[in-house]
């Protein structure tokens, strides 16, 4: 009877169809493994195809593929310790979202997720059938109980891995940040732990991908629910963990303890995480984006500069007959200190020609929303036009706040391909450019100290489009609307619920109908990370078109 058990925990970066890459790091995780005399190594959850690979799972020759990546990795590594990795297996007529785990060229066990996620941003209902409970399986006279991700949020299949002779668990999981989330599943997992007298290894995915950022933060937990193994987040990591046999049962013995970052670090580095995967994985290396003079194209430098270094990110400056010089020498301040290329590009021009081609079918009417528009309309064009030309990936800074109420142009400022601040309210974003300033870390490759100015921070926000314009013309004050929005978009609260916490009717129903009734331009956004637990897209799916209104 073994006494002793060495487990490779591998918090790694999948990429969804990467499977020879994804195949790749596991063998290099194996062979680290392998070296530590490690009698398994683990990996996330459906880590051989990347997570969430949405409806590419269904198809055939996809599938067929990622199962015969399974089969050559366990050839590959059939001297020495085992394998648990996740990925898709199909069973008959049956596709189930699997962990696998390889001994001696084989796959020898197959553990089916049983609780398949269908809310929030999750559709593994659609895509998966729910497989038995399985028991545990051994590995090196060890029993192992793996309940997968989900399967571990809940009682039933940790209960039923106890009860049928599970000695440590091992939990492979593919689990999105959101904020707070480091906690949250802190409580589940300690909870199982509790209920079974299990110790608990939680191996975690790490990376971005598309909107949704994994965040590592894997861990270990012995009887008790005490922590003796934290590894850090948003970063690749390896940790060998070692177990005893006790009189007691199975212990993990003290490791690596990794501090966790507080909540303002978390969502600033998710969303720099977010976007320097999302250009690795999509091919850019450079970015371009315009630059106002204002805070949320600041804070989207700030992060661009973070993510991939100062000398690929370049700023324009697009200035019109109403640009401010304050907001002009603002721009050029803020790129200065992130020392990031700046150039100008005046739209003055492009405005004449466009209201000279609109004249003759325009006769008669007066200047409104339209010219404004057509400003920044022909920003957006210029924009891409530039990003076409040096193959820089264009960068929107619509924060959540607008991009919910719709203060935002189509095919102008809401143009192009990928937005870091999508899901950060204007008032987080006033807070979290304050953060930067304050905060410099070993994983940001811009510049440390004050990089956004001060005024930049403090000024009334503007579109200048108009003369002297300023958002609260148009919006209530960003605290009133952040407040009502939270309400309506994060907690479904009515508008009865709203105005008995103190807001004003007409200004919720204001609010209300912004939201509703900018639908459609969220459903042509550009796509950008996940940061709240209800962001717009997959967590919240509303139709286009919907005539009901809240009139309670």
């Amino acid at each position: 009877m073994t006494d002793r058990f060495r487990l490779t925990l591998a918090q790694l970066n999948a990429t969804v169809g990467d499977l020879d890459g994804n195949a790749a790091r596991a063998r290099d995780a194996w062979q680290q493994a392998r070296a530590a005399g490690a009698d398994m190594v683990a990996l996330p959850e459906m880590f051989i195809t990347g997570y969430q690979t949405q409806d590419l799972v269904l198809k055939p020759a996809f599938l067929r593929d990622a199962m015969a990546t399974v089969q050559r990795l366990a050839d590959d590594c059939a001297d020495g310790p085992a394998i648990g990795i996740g990925g898709p297996w199909c069973e008959g007529d049956k596709l189930h979202n699997a962990w696998l785990v390889l001994q001696g060229g084989h796959i020898t066990a197959r553990v089916y997720k049983h609780e398949l996620p269908h809310k929030e941003l999750f559709d593994e209902l659609r895509l998966f059938d729910p497989g038995p409970i399985s028991g545990p399986f051994a590995v090196a006279g060890v029993r192992i109980g793996s309940p997968i991700c989900e399967d571990a949020w809940w009682p039933s299949v940790t209960e039923t891995l106890a009860e049928t002779g599970a000695e440590i668990l091992v939990v492979p999981n593919g689990s999105p940040y959101h904020r707070d989330k480091l906690d949250l599943r802190m409580g589940h997992m300690v909870a199982r732990v509790v209920e079974s007298g299990l110790p608990l290894a939680y191996v975690n995915m790490v990376g971005g991908q598309d909107d949704q950022v994994y965040d590592g933060a894997s861990f270990v937990l012995n009887p008790g629910g005490h922590k003796v193994v934290q590894l850090p987040a948003f970063e690749e990591a390896l940790a060998h963990v070692d177990f005893t046999r006790t009189p007691q049962g199975w212990r993990a013995e003290p490791g690596a303890m990794a501090p966790q970052p507080e909540a303002w670090e978390q969502d600033y580095r998710a969303m720099v995480l977010a976007l320097s995967d999302y250009m690795r994985k999509s091919g850019f290396r450079r970015v371009l984006l315009g630059l106002s003079g204002g805070i949320d194209s600041a804070l989207v430098a700030a992060i661009a500069a973070d993510a991939l270094g100062p000398d690929n990110v370049r700023g324009v400056r697009l200035p019109s007959g109403y640009s401010s010089r304050h907001s002009l020498d603002d721009a050029a301040e803020l790129a200065a200190r992130l020392g990031i290329r700046m150039d100008t590009v005046p739209i003055n021009g492009p405005v004449d020609a466009v209201a000279q081609a609109l004249a003759p079918v325009m006769a008669g009417t007066a200047p409104d929303l339209t010219e404004e528009n057509i400003q920044s309309r022909l920003r957006g064009l210029l924009l891409m036009a530039m990003s076409n030309k040096f193959g820089e990936l264009l960068l929107t800074t619509g924060n959540k706040s607008e991009v919910a109420v719709g203060y935002a142009t189509i095919y102008g400022d809401m143009a192009g391909g990928y937005n870091p601040i999508k899901d950060l309210y204007k008032t987080r974003v006033f807070q979290t450019c304050r953060w930067r300033n304050e905060h410099h870390r070993d994983w940001m490759a811009g510049p440390a100290g004050e990089v956004i100015p001060p005024a930049i921070i403090d000024k009334p926000p503007s579109a200048e489009l108009r003369p002297d314009q300023k958002d609260e013309d148009s919006l209530p004050p960003y605290d009133v609307l952040d407040a009502i929005l939270y309400g309506l978009v994060e907690r479904d609260a009515s508008v009865a619920d709203l105005v008995a916490q103190g807001h004003d009717r007409e200004t919720v129903k204001h609010v209300e109908r912004l939201l509703y009734g900018s639908e459609w331009k969220r459903y042509q956004a550009a796509p950008g990370p996940r940061v709240s637990p209800r962001a717009f897209w997959l967590d919240r799916r509303y139709p286009l078109v919907n005539k009901w209104r809240d009139e309670g």
